[in-house]
């Protein structure tokens, strides 16, 4: 007579070989999120590490493009930071969120063509630890996302230097608090 074997510890290592791969696709997924979240949002850190009046720098995202967050009139936003833009370009319904209020209606030259918008003032704007108070600022109500172009009017206070991938944003002397 033939004895079978035992099933036992075929069903074991079945069950051993599915808890590997089950723990590997939790692993490589968690990974996989956290690197695509660095790869889009880079600078996503600099509101908890920058100090103040300290210099900032700033990575660019998968896109090549200078993104982070920051503060209007203390409500958080984020930024697209653009030495093209003349004013910190604030899309219309951000606007209204935030509470800013339309001055002169205005022509812009964008990318885009020529849009119509109005100019603002900003009480206060922050990007990690360099903040300004009373900047010039822009409505435009064609923005069609959340995200404000932190334009010459803010940028132009500041030291710029990019290399390698990098920005690095600095308050001259002569604007530091004192």
């Amino acid at each position: 007579m033939i004895e079978k074997p035992k099933a036992s510890g075929s069903r074991s290592g079945i069950i051993m070989m599915l808890l590997f791969w089950v723990l590997l696709i939790a692993v490589g997924t968690w990974w996989l999120q956290g690197g695509l979240e660095s790869l889009n949002n880079p600078n996503a850190h600099i509101v908890e590490t920058a100090e103040l009046q300290a210099p900032l720098t700033l990575k660019r995202d998968r896109a090549g493009h200078f993104k982070a967050p920051g503060e209007i009139n203390g409500v958080p936003v984020t930024f697209l930071l653009d030495t093209g833009a003349t004013y910190v370009a604030v899309p219309g319904g951000l606007a209204d969120k935030i509470g800013l209020e339309r001055g002169r209606r205005v022509w812009f030259n964008t990318a885009n063509g020529r849009v119509e918008g109005a100019l603002t003032q900003l009480d206060a704007v922050g990007l990690g630890g360099i903040h300004m108070r009373d900047v010039q600022g822009s409505i435009s109500p064609n923005m069609d996302n959340d995200t404000v172009l932190l334009g010459m009017s803010f940028l132009s206070h500041l030291a710029i230097e990019i290399r390698q991938g990098k920005m690095v944003l600095t308050l001259p002397e002569s604007h530091r608090a004192e």
